[in-house]
């Protein structure tokens, strides 16, 4: 049986997670007020693939080998 502890701090860290995009496309439509939800959207997702990292280490890519 899983540690329900662990199950919880994994749900919060994707409200969290989910929080974040959500202030980031409020900030885009601010930076960018005439442009479509399908620009933002593009916006969006081009941060959320080129963003920089949130700590220093080596990238991986999550492949068993």
């Amino acid at each position: 049986m899983p540690d329900s502890g662990v199950s919880e701090r994994f749900r919060e860290a994707l409200r969290l997670a989910e929080d974040g995009i959500a202030l980031m496309r409020q900030n885009l439509r601010r930076r960018h007020v005439g442009e479509s939800e399908e620009q933002i959207a593009d916006r969006l997702d081009a941060w959320l693939r080129d963003r920089p990292m949130d700590s220093p280490g080596r990238v991986v890519d999550g492949s068993l080998p």
